[in-house]
């Protein structure tokens, strides 16, 4: 008999050894409080499936869709109905489940209307209605989802034999011995990651037309029992639209197509490129800024969510506003910190830096006015050792061939800028939309991006540990949710900082900060899933990524100089 202690009350019970999570569950069930169905588990912190069976004594923790790692496995669960009802309705169709839009997922969906068609056609609404209906149906049928283990070279086989080449380039490169596959019905498909046991567990979802594909609905986050609330995100798209344009241009368009790139010895190339389309956007951002500025444009606002590259990205701007002839005069929204003692504080106690009441924003607003008409403005320094708004004489004053620009997480709210007219300003968007996915149903989130970029950058300033920075990790997100995701379709521009090559960059210096997070503590589960994904990437090393490019501002080795 097993040993079996439940996180969620406390209690210790013995079951027979190979016993599943669900017979586990079934057993606690009525001591658990859950507001919301459970759909998975950890066990010693790492996520597992309702289904995996237990041969040890072990901690086991419940989940419903608001925790993360169960709303991943929820909607990777409805992608893979989405897929099987495409199949079912449309033989042949290909099926890319590309990234997060609008609080849903967007899927690019090549429909084949005849076994012998050649060329997609357009997807028409009556399409979208049939495969809801199909969808539905499976779900109705509550039709299981069985994970089978194999040989990866048998893996290879079952999805060379139907054609799945992004499967098949991911796991030959994967170096894996084993490789899980799972079916519904008999649709085959992959997933790095657990699923529910069976379709009927998803009871919320949606689907709709969106643009020249479809639009995956899934649950909100903190209400699972109802959709997440649409948000329009027009300039969004086009932004990923562009990242799938660059994709193209490097023809990759999963992590196999990475890994066989590196196989052949084109990690240079592969930087090298990335950073050129990179710098040919900021090239044309700055040459825009600098059209306007004949007109009436004299500030620059900057923002995008955490480890986005928001300050290297300023500073590269800047060398290209003066190559356009203007000269950029730059200050941070931080130095308008309210005194500590007055910050707002989260219901934990501790202080709410995100909030937009953490800035003086009404003094920074009287100032950029004053800058704007030509007037000398004397700026605050904020002191972060003492927590005090300092003024140490430092003036600033706007000259005729000068732009001002702001960067921070709350430059595009328009509580900063209340008072200065909307044809001065020109406002940025940045952020790291993950510009690859390890394959066509498998997407990498663009936060994991960012999550890894933010552990690597903290170890090696020696800010926080991996664990440290992993446990602020939902924090951080709440907050950008709150006070950057608002205001991010009113940017003028949007910039994408990731690289194709990231993923195998990251790696290297990843794999042994994370390694140090101890089994036992909850952020194990966390570090075990990105080190799982992050594996998929055969590892690239640094030295050939330039001084000058943002990934140096996580990495190191950046010729740019940064204040704190």
């Amino acid at each position: 008999m097993l040993q079996i202690r439940c996180k969620n009350n406390g209690i210790t019970k013995s079951f027979p050894e190979g016993s599943s999570l669900l017979d586990v569950y079934q057993e606690f069930a009525a001591d658990i409080h859950l507001p919301y169905p459970v759909v998975s588990a950890k066990v010693n912190n790492v996520s597992q499936g309702l289904k995996f069976r237990l041969f040890q004594n072990r901690d086991v923790e419940f989940l419903d869709a608001r925790e993360g790692s169960g709303h991943r496995v929820y909607v990777r669960s409805l992608s893979f109905v989405l897929y099987k009802a495409t199949q079912d309705l449309f033989p042949g169709s290909k099926l890319f489940i590309e990234h997060s839009l609008c609080r849903g997922y967007y899927c690019n969906f090549k429909k084949r209307g005849q076994p012998q068609q050649k060329d997609a056609s357009p997807v028409t609404d009556d399409d979208v209605e049939n495969i809801r209906q199909r969808m539905q149906e499976i779900i109705d049928l509550d039709m299981p989802f069985r994970r089978t283990e194999a040989t990866t070279e048998e893996a290879i086989r079952v999805f060379s034999d139907r054609g799945f080449s992004d499967k098949v380039k991911l796991l030959e490169t994967s170096g894996q011995l084993y490789s899980d596959y799972y079916t519904l019905g008999d649709t085959v498909d992959y997933y790095y990651g657990p699923l529910v046991p069976s379709a009927g567990y998803l009871k919320v979802w949606g689907l709709e037309r969106y643009e020249d594909g479809l639009l995956l609905r899934v649950p909100d986050w903190n209400q699972p029992d109802r959709l997440a609330e649409k948000m329009e995100q027009p300039k969004t798209f086009e932004m990923f639209a562009e990242k799938t344009h660059w994709d193209i241009i490097m023809r990759l368009s999963n992590a196999g197509d990475v890994n066989k790139a590196i196989m052949r010895g084109h990690a240079s190339e592969l930087i090298q490129v990335s950073e050129a389309l990179q710098e040919k956007k900021i090239v044309q951002i700055a040459e825009e800024i600098a059209q306007r500025v004949k007109q009436e444009t004299r500030l620059v606002l900057i923002t995008g969510p955490s480890s986005s590259g928001k300050t290297t990205f300023c500073k590269r701007l800047s060398i290209q506003l003066l190559a356009c002839g203007l000269r950029p005069l730059s200050f941070s929204t931080d130095d308008y910190f309210v005194n500590r003692v007055d910050t707002p504080k989260l219901p934990n106690g501790d202080y709410d830096f995100d909030n937009i009441a953490a800035v003086d924003y009404e003094l920074l607003e009287d100032h950029l006015v004053r800058l704007m008409k030509g007037e000398t403005v004397e700026v605050p320094e904020y002191n972060f050792t003492t927590g005090l708004r300092e003024w140490n004489g430092k003036r600033l004053k706007l000259q005729r061939d000068a732009v001002l620009i702001i960067e921070g997480i709350h430059a595009l709210n328009p509580l900063l800028t209340r008072t200065v007219p909307d044809e001065t300003k020109f406002k940025i968007y940045i952020s790291a939309l993950t510009s690859i996915s390890l394959d066509d149903h498998n997407w990498i989130p663009t936060r994991d991006n960012r999550l890894l970029r933010r552990i690597i950058r903290d170890y090696n300033k020696g800010a926080f540990t991996a664990r440290q920075t992993i446990a602020q990790w939902k924090n951080v997100c709440e907050a950008e949710d709150k006070w950057i995701s608002p205001f991010q379709e009113t940017a003028d521009v949007m910039f994408n900082s990731a690289l194709n090559i990231e993923f195998a960059v990251l790696r290297t210096h990843a794999e042994l900060i994370l390694a140090q997070i101890p089994r036992n503590c909850p952020e194990y589960g966390e570090a075990h899933r990105l080190l799982k994904f992050i594996h998929f990437f055969l590892p690239v090393s640094d030295q050939e990524i330039p001084p000058t490019s943002i990934m140096r501002e996580f990495v190191g080795g950046s010729s740019f100089k940064y204040d704190r």
